[in-house]
């Protein structure tokens, strides 16, 4: 009992912390899993609920902005309307995560699930975002971004279901090659990404709790896992927006990218 809370903890804070810097929250899962080989609940079922509880992160911070959206789009259209547009932008650019999602979630789920793709997209990803970061013009804001611009952000966000490719790195490079400046690709990042870790994450709850009992112990775990990558989550968005306002993101890219070459030489 006490070990399955203590795991949890670790994986809750590592997700918090993971999710929302642009490093890969699935890739460092998939790693802490086959470390501390977590056997009282499926891996995918438990990285699911570590994710629901980033998104309460992602809800206790940006509520205002929710709420704004929301109430956006029940207005009638309107051309001069700026939180309507963005708001529209949010949900046309969640599309094609949906649709890759659907189509080729077993895939995903399955054959991506390696050390080596973990590691490989580690890399990658980092070279890319050190070169957009330092190359790319950086002169707008969120409220600047085009609907072309939300969709190429969106089309990016699909890319992110391959473990180590990281939601917030891979959209947060997108918004960058749109000239957003650091602080607004982070924003419409982490505001693009709640409906699609909504779905996946309520798709995924009502799955494991119809396809097993947990008993009390595992339902601690996980609870305890959940609040943990709640309460790291929203000090990690906090700190992290501020930090994106003055400094580069390169830090990143030198980790992911020293992480991926450790991995390539120890991965059997």
């Amino acid at each position: 009992m006490l070990q399955q809370i203590l795991q949890s903890l670790v994986a809750g804070a590592l997700q918090g912390l993971t999710e929302f810097l642009p490093i890969s929250s699935s890739g460092h899962l998939l790693i802490l899993h086959e470390l501390l080989n977590f056997n009282f609940v499926d891996d995918l079922a438990f990285d699911v609920v570590l994710h629901l509880g980033t998104l309460l992160a992602l809800a206790l911070f940006f509520w205002r902005d929710v709420a704004t959206y929301a109430a956006a789009l029940l207005q009638p259209p309107s051309h001069q309307d700026e939180n309507q547009r963005l708001a529209w932008y949010l949900v046309l650019a969640t599309l094609p995560a949906v649709a890759v999602g659907y189509f080729f979630e077993s895939i995903i789920e399955t054959a991506l699930r390696s050390t080596t793709i973990v590691a490989l997209m580690l890399i990658g990803v980092g070279a890319l975002l050190y070169a957009v970061d330092r190359y790319a013009p950086k002169i707008k804001a969120m409220n600047h971004l085009t609907l072309g611009g939300a969709l190429f952000i969106g089309c990016a966000q699909a890319l992110a279901l391959i473990p180590g490719v990281s939601r917030s790195g891979i959209t947060i490079i997108a918004g960058l090659s749109q000239k957003l400046n650091r602080a607004a690709a982070a924003r419409f990042s982490f505001l693009l990404s709640m409906p699609i870790v909504l779905g996946a994450g309520l798709k995924k709850t009502i799955e494991l709790f119809s396809s097993q009992t947990l008993e009390l112990a595992q339902l601690q775990a996980l609870g305890v896992g959940f609040l943990s990558s709640a309460i790291i989550g929203y000090l990690v968005i906090r700190y992290f927006l501020r930090f994106v306002e003055r400094h580069s993101l390169a830090v990143f890219a030198y980790y992911r990218i020293l992480l991926g070459i450790l991995l390539l030489l120890i991965a059997p």
